[in-house]
């Protein structure tokens, strides 16, 4: 199962979460402003780190080019501000615990595990979202996430 992906030009989907040092992010916080958020599985494993030290090493020319990224996982508040700690990340991770947000903005859904023979789970679908108020790019996989220079 995977949730259907968002298109260029549909309306992003209201959120309200809670970044990792427990203050509420909402859609509506971002409005006038581009946003890029990115869903990862899991903080401080090897492909999300990654990610996230690639959004970190970028910083400067997205802020330049108007939007402002966001982490998205189901991690919990301590974990989120131990990975913002420990790799330096200067912008907010927000905490998605039911995965609400991850479906509705299509970054849920099936991952077969080869660790575990082939057991099919529910898992965050690596997804970056770019895009305020309307969604103006949605790219998977990791490869293809936009990088602006």
């Amino acid at each position: 199962m995977t949730t259907t992906r968002l298109e260029p030009g549909t309306p992003a989907p209201d959120f309200s979460l809670t970044d990792q040092d427990g203050s509420t992010v909402t859609l509506a916080d971002l409005r006038g402003t581009g946003a890029i958020l990115f869903f990862y599985p899991a903080a401080m494993t090897p492909g999300c780190t990654t990610e996230a030290c690639d959004f970190r090493d970028s910083i400067g020319p997205i802020q330049a080019a108007g939007y402002r990224v966001l982490g998205v996982s189901r991690d919990d508040l301590a974990k989120l501000r131990e990975f913002r700690e420990r790799d330096g990340l200067t912008y907010d991770l927000l905490s998605d615990p039911d995965h609400a947000v991850h479906s509705a903005y299509g970054a849920w859904g099936e991952k077969v595990t080869l660790i575990k023979y082939g057991l099919k789970q529910l898992w965050a679908v690596p997804s970056t979202v770019c895009g305020s108020p309307k969604i103006t790019k949605n790219t998977t996989p990791l490869s293809e996430r936009p990088i602006i220079k």
